[in-house]
C-alpha cells in the first residue's frame, strides 16, 4: 500500500509549500451489483495542500476511476451533501482542507455510518429526512397579524432559535450519533435540532405538537449526551445543547 508523501516541510519557503505533493485516499468501496461486502481501495493524488477531499475525489473520479460514486452539488458547504467520514469523522468533503489532515499518514474516506449503504460513498437519506419530516419542521401560525403586516419577532426573540436555523441537513450530526447506529427507529439530533428552530420560534402556535412527538421513548429521551452531534456538525450548531433546551421544554409542559 502506498503511503503519502510531502515534497516540501512545513517550515519550507512559502514557494517549496505551493508545490503539489502526492497523498494517499483509501476509500471504502461498495458495489452492490458485484460485492458482497465492502472493500478498501487506495488511490494516489497529487495535491496542493490548500485543495479540498472534494477536489481529491473528483481528480480520482475524473482521471482514474469513473465508477467511483458519492455526492455533491454547491461545493460550498451549502448543500450538505457530500458529507462522509474522514479519517473516522464526519466532515464534508467541500470543506475539509488537505493541509488540516495528517499526511503523512494515508486518508481514509468512507460513507457516513447508521444508513443504508447505496454505493461507494452514497447512502439512502430516505430514514433521515423521514425523521426530519414526523416533526413538522415548518412555521404553524394559526393567529393572524395585523391587517397589511407581518408577524414581528424581537432581535430577543430571533436569538433564541437563531443557531438551529443554521441546520443544513447534511446528516453529518445523526450519522455521528452512537445511539443512531444501534437503533434506527431513534430521531435523531438532526430533528431535534429543526424541532428546536420552531419550538422556540415566537410565532408558531404549534410548540407543544411537537414536544408531545419528541416525548417519546425514540425522541429527546434517548440523546446521551455524548457531544459526537456537536463535535460533527460543519455549521457549528450547538446541538447538544438544543436537544437539552426541548428536553427542559417538555419537562416544563411547554417552550
Amino acid at each position: 500500500m502506498a503511503t503519502a508523501t510531502l515534497d516540501a516541510p512545513a517550515d519550507a519557503p512559502a514557494d517549496d509549500a505551493l508545490k503539489p505533493f502526492t497523498v494517499t485516499l483509501i476509500i471504502r468501496r461498495f458495489n452492490p451489483e458485484v460485492d458482497e461486502e465492502p472493500k478498501w481501495v487506495d488511490y494516489d493524488v497529487e495535491m496542493f495542500a490548500t485543495d479540498r477531499i472534494l477536489d481529491a475525489l473528483h481528480k480520482i473520479k475524473w482521471d482514474q476511476d469513473g465508477s467511483l460514486t458519492f455526492r455533491r452539488s454547491c461545493a460550498h458547504g451549502i448543500c450538505g451533501s457530500d458529507a462522509m467520514r474522514i479519517n473516522g469523522r464526519n466532515r464534508l468533503a467541500c470543506k475539509t482542507l488537505i493541509k488540516d489532515l495528517d499526511i503523512s499518514k494515508p486518508i481514509y474516506v468512507e460513507a457516513i455510518k447508521g444508513l443504508p449503504l447505496e454505493k461507494d460513498l452514497v447512502v439512502d437519506m430516505e430514514p433521515f429526512f423521514a425523521s426530519y419530516r414526523e416533526v413538522q419542521p415548518f412555521l404553524q401560525a394559526t393567529s393572524k397579524p395585523g391587517a397589511g403586516k407581518e408577524r414581528i419577532q424581537s432581535v430577543a426573540d430571533r436569538a433564541r432559535f437563531d443557531d438551529t436555523t443554521k441546520c443544513i441537513l447534511c446528516a453529518a450530526c445523526t450519522s455521528s450519533c452512537p445511539v443512531f447506529w444501534t437503533d434506527g427507529q431513534y430521531f435523531g439530533p438532526a430533528a431535534i435540532v429543526n424541532a428546536h428552530r420552531f419550538i422556540f420560534d415566537s410565532r408558531d402556535d404549534a410548540s407543544n405538537v411537537r414536544l408531545d412527538i419528541l416525548n417519546d421513548k425514540e425522541g429527546v429521551w434517548r440523546c446521551r449526551t455524548t457531544f459526537n452531534c456537536t463535535d460533527a456538525c460543519p455549521r457549528g450548531i450547538q446541538v447538544t445543547q438544543a436537544i437539552a433546551e426541548v428536553k427542559q421544554a417538555v419537562m416544563r409542559g411547554r417552550a
